[in-house]
């Protein structure tokens, strides 16, 4: 049965995707060449994840935001 801390994991590491590229374009800290070449990372990943299994594409995806999260914000987010 699937479920659990993994697939919350997964679904707050997809939607952080989307909402860094649209915060990053939205402070102009992305360009048009750039938000094409994560979301064309994030279409490899989705379409190599089919061949492979697929519970390898949330961390791939949580670390494409580890990077978009460095190119934002210049380092990483603190906390305090």
């Amino acid at each position: 049965m699937f479920g659990g801390a993994p697939v919350i994991g997964a679904f707050i590491a997809w939607w952080g995707f989307w909402a860094l590229l649209v915060v990053g374009w939205m402070a102009g800290e992305l360009d048009a060449r750039r938000t094409a070449l994560f979301i064309g990372l994030w279409v490899a990943g989705r379409v190599v994840s089919g061949y492979v299994q697929y519970e390898l594409f949330a961390p791939y995806l949580a670390v494409l935001d580890i990077a978009l999260v460095f190119l934002i914000f210049k380092g990483d987010v603190r906390l305090r």
